[in-house]
């Protein structure tokens, strides 16, 4: 494994701002603009996708505190954004009065930083103070300060944190915890905080007092206080790995008590419940169970559950939601959403439940905001491929109303949804939506953009895409996303499935899905295309190495590619228990195996691909795809790069970033797909470059759990 590093002749555009490895992005990114983003056509649609981002008329998603609902939003008006406020009652008028609390335009222009927003701690119950979190250009690094939501102005004098992967929550009016960069000793090895200290107002942070303390191999360690009235508590724990922790209530005098949980559940506290989610089975609960315990009771030793929720092959659990006397259950039966209405009976004698009627089939329905302290108040969002998203606002055993309705954002006549199952490998069935003109119509197989994630449990659900739909239904294009192993669709089971030595099978249960699609008639291998981001960027490395033959192109964004040295670059180390550790002799073999970067080959045919990168995200590497981009060149494959200079692991910090990534994929796809373009990338990079450079878990109702995975980005 060292003599691979050693001999990775590329290792030079891990340098991230090297002023070789710019020059050299510099250059791919002209090759790129030149062979896609030239023409009217391109501009055309990078103007409409544009509109959908700004459009006036999206739904302004809210957070409720106190009286006042919260929003972030960004238009053509506010290209970084502004956080604001309003009441309920204007809420629901069309066009609300909002109050403005902060201009993150305005503050850029004031400072001269690229600041994105990163959302914002607002101080309980009060709700008059807020600590800020701003990014510099979109990184997951972030500046905190203090701001006064009367005065709507950054507290002189209070607290306030230079960048870093800071995390921090109010314990009262003058006390923050908080882990940060201290210098050395102060980060683990994934490069989150190690320590969680007691932070008063007036005071130097580097003299805020210890609370907790992880181990440098550890992801990060967190805590926070539950501000709930007449349950006030502190917790703190750490993340031994991206899957298992470890959860302490922190008593009055400093003393630790563990929740004693197995540490690859998920566990909170809400008043007087502790809520636990089983990754494995437990106290002869299975797999993917929610469990309720009275709280003191269990840290008396009674471990006697409420089961609320136990999965069965097809039903997985989705997410959970407090209002003030009900639990809102949201579970997943083939990838389609139910929810039910849960109540602990007064005495303690179980629990009832009923559905929450009206969700429709082959729809993405999710709890957007309670307010659990206060009322049974909920706020719903219903939305489908093909159904822009509807707005509820309700309260459990009184009704409900439709606040807000999103226009259409792209014509669906013609198009249908369809949900299929393909037959993996290994007989597994996988399922698969596919958004598209209707087949009893269709004149025959078309242009189909296939998307995958497959890994840290997240599931991908139906949802209402503007830009997909101008960028790719409108002209014909089918859109198939992909339910595939690694992913939470089926439960922690289907994530496990995939993990570590495992994950061909999420490579598998991809390309069965693009076999089937083939079969169907829907698309053939020319006009089938596959797209995925972050880890998803993993699968499309696996897709162009492992099943070139299924794909006429590939678009792999801010992606993992390199398996032998992800764990040493940025915040990799913290998915080690997702992938392997490639320090681990035992693991060596299958992360070589697994790594796209080094099964590229000279004498295979591989479909033309483009890798997208962000020279700030400091989540996932860009030296991945700057790497395999020039492997590709070297080998004398198609190959097109491109490296937004800002945005990200997101890849674009404002709408116009977010246009311009989005038309140059979609302007790319179909190229490739349609014969529509010219031959494009590959040829001579030779290993070097140009002449004219020079080669040199936590609680999950917390705020500070668990890191980020690759994937992935509040108000």
């Amino acid at each position: 494994m060292g003599n691979l590093n050693h001999d990775d002749p590329y290792l030079w555009l891990e340098d991230v701002s090297g002023e070789a490895a710019l020059a050299w992005v510099a250059e791919r990114n002209a090759e790129t603009a030149g062979a896609v983003t030239e023409g009217d056509a391109f501009g055309a649609l990078k103007t409409r996708l544009r509109e959908v981002l700004d459009a006036s008329d999206r739904i302004p998603y809210t957070v409720r505190r106190g009286e006042h609902l919260y929003n972030f939003w960004r238009d053509a008006n506010h290209l970084r954004g502004v956080w604001r406020r309003t009441t309920l009652e204007q809420y629901r008028q069309d066009d609300p009065e909002w109050e403005v609390l902060l201009d993150v335009d305005a503050l850029a222009d004031a400072e001269g930083e690229k600041w994105v927003w990163d959302g914002a701690r607002v101080r309980r119950p009060e709700y008059d103070r807020a600590l800020v979190r701003l990014s510099c250009d979109g990184g997951d690094a972030v500046v905190v300060r203090e701001f006064d939501l009367g005065t709507r102005e950054f507290v002189d004098g209070g607290f306030r944190l230079p960048e870093a992967k800071t995390r921090i929550g109010w314990v009262d009016d003058d006390t923050v915890f908080v882990g940060t960069d201290l210098g050395p000793g102060s980060l683990t090895d994934s490069g989150y905080p190690r320590t969680v200290r007691r932070w008063r107002r007036g005071t130097p942070v580097e003299d805020a007092t210890l609370v907790y303390e992880a181990d440098r191999a550890d992801v990060a360690a967190w805590g926070y206080r539950d501000t709930t009235p007449g349950f006030e508590r502190e917790f703190v724990g750490r993340s031994l790995d991206f899957f298992h922790s470890e959860t302490y209530l922190l008593r009055p005098d400093g003393t630790r008590v563990r929740i004693d949980v197995p540490d690859d559940a998920s566990a909170y506290a809400h008043r007087q419940y502790l809520i636990v989610t089983l990754k494995s089975a437990w106290l002869g609960q299975p797999t993917g169970s929610l469990l309720a315990f009275d709280f003191d009771a269990f840290l008396a030793g009674d471990r006697t559950p409420d089961v609320l929720f136990t999965p069965d092959p097809r039903t997985a659990l989705a997410g959970h939601t407090w209002t003030r006397n009900h639990l809102l259950l949201e579970t997943m039966r083939d990838v389609s959403t139910h929810i039910e209405v849960l109540t602990p009976a007064p005495d303690g004698g179980g629990w009832t439940r009923e559905p929450l009627v009206g969700v429709p089939a082959l729809s993405a329905v999710s709890v957007v905001d309670t307010d659990p302290d206060v009322s049974d108040e909920y706020f719903l969002d219903v939305s489908g491929f093909l159904q822009p998203s509807t707005l509820h606002h309700g309260r459990i055993g009184a009704g409900s109303e439709v606040l807000k309705q999103a226009p259409h954002h792209f014509d669906p006549t013609g198009l249908t949804v369809d949900q299929h199952f393909a037959t993996s490998r290994d007989g597994t069935r996988v399922p698969y939506f596919v958004v598209g003109p209707d087949r009893a119509t269709a004149p025959g197989p078309g242009p189909t953009l296939l998307y995958g994630y497959g890994g840290f449990e997240v599931s991908l659900t139906p949802f209402y895409g503007g830009v997909t739909g101008r960028a790719w239904l409108e002209r014909g294009g089918t859109y198939v996303i992909a339910n595939i192993r690694g992913g939470g669709e089926y439960g922690p089971d289907w994530h496990q499935a995939a993990l570590g030595a495992e994950r061909p099978r999420a490579f598998e249960d991809f390309a069965a899905v693009a076999e089937d699609l083939v079969a169907r008639g829907i698309t053939t291998p020319a006009m089938l295309g596959a797209k995925g981001g972050s880890n998803g960027g993993l699968l499309m490395g696996a897709m162009l190495t492992r099943h070139p033959e299924l794909f006429g192109a590939i678009v792999a964004q801010v992606p993992l590619l390199d398996m032998t040295r992800f764990h040493k670059l940025l915040a990799g180390a913290s998915w080690i228990a997702e992938y392997g550790d490639p320090d681990d002799e035992a693991d060596r073999p299958h992360l070589l195996a697994l790594s796209p970067y080094h099964r590229l080959a000279a004498d295979r045919d591989y479909p033309p691909v483009l890798l997208m990168t962000s020279t700030r995200d400091d989540r996932v590497h860009p030296g991945h795809a700057r790497k395999t981009a020039a492997r590709l060149r070297e080998l004398g494959h198609r190959v097109l790069f491109h490296e937004n200079t800002g945005g990200g692991h997101a890849g674009a910090g404002d709408n116009e970033q977010a246009a311009h990534n989005s038309a140059l994929v979609h302007t790319y796809l179909w190229q490739q797909l349609t014969g529509a373009g010219a031959e494009v990338g590959g040829g001579a990079e030779a290993g070097s470059v140009s002449e004219a450079t020079t080669i040199p878990g936590p609680l999950t109702a917390t705020p500070t759990a668990a890191p980020a995975a690759p994937s992935g980005t509040g108000s």
